[in-house]
């Protein structure tokens, strides 16, 4: 049975006088190609969104509608993108520690208290705790899931009219049969995360290698049949309207 967030870590921070909670949590940590993406949400008391759950619980329809309420009523909203490239010079974790810090730095309003989806974040100006599952207790962290979530799974769609061999409007970057058998094919194209296991294998010459792509835009996670890769990030970031997006 699919259940909401029960927001049961917002009713306690309230009641010891915490009322503007940030969530952050990052989506395409695992994915082949494509930027990783991170968002902090910070929603009000009133009014409760229903069906606010972790994004991978959610249909892509129910993702979209659910995205578009939490921008509409959020305090705050900022995204922020890593592109592939940096996480090949940079490495996975170091970018992921780094979005999360920048979606939560980023927001133009500032949080009384900070909750992270299983990452401990050092040194932050406001209070905060890494808790397990966060987006089951937490619906600032399941709203920042969902805003992650759309806006990466767009990103994607965008690219796969670039490069539509790799079935990216489907598989949003992660390692399913089609995508793994178009790699061995032709290649990785200019926007696949080459440091991960299996990728390397496939570097020469691939489709858009040796060429910069440019941003195009702005968790039910496709089965991978290779083994998540360790990685090496960094990124870069723009800024856009009161709710912030940097990729």
């Amino acid at each position: 049975m699919v259940v909401d967030a029960s927001g049961l870590m917002e009713i306690r921070l309230s009641g010891a006088g915490f009322t503007r909670v940030a969530g952050a949590d990052e989506v395409g940590r695992g994915a082949l190609a494509g930027p990783l993406v991170a968002a902090a949400v910070i929603l009000p008391e009133e009014p409760a969104i229903a069906g606010l759950r972790d994004s991978k619980l959610c249909t892509a329809p129910q993702r979209r509608r659910l995205a578009e309420r939490i921008r509409e009523v959020a305090l705050a909203v900022c995204i922020v993108r890593v592109q592939p490239h940096r996480i090949d010079r940079e490495g996975l974790q170091r970018c992921n520690l780094q979005a999360l810090r920048r979606a939560l730095t980023g927001l133009p309003v500032d949080p009384d208290f900070v909750l992270v989806d299983c990452f401990k974040l050092a040194r932050l100006p406001w209070p905060a705790l890494a808790v397990k599952k966060a987006d089951v207790v937490s619906r600032s962290v399941a709203a920042a899931s969902i805003v992650a979530k759309d806006h990466r799974d767009a990103a994607m769609r965008r690219y796969h009219r670039k490069y539509p061999q790799y079935g990216f409007a489907t598989n949003v970057g992660y390692g399913t049969r089609h995508h793994w058998l178009a790699l061995d094919e032709i290649g990785p194209s200019a926007i696949h995360r080459r440091s991960f296991y299996g990728v390397e294998n496939c570097a020469r010459g691939g489709v858009g290698a040796g060429r910069e792509v440019s941003d195009l835009g702005d968790r039910s996670r496709d089965s991978q049949d290779r083994r998540e890769p360790q990685r090496k990030d960094k990124s870069s970031y723009e800024r856009g309207g009161p709710r912030k997006v940097r990729g």
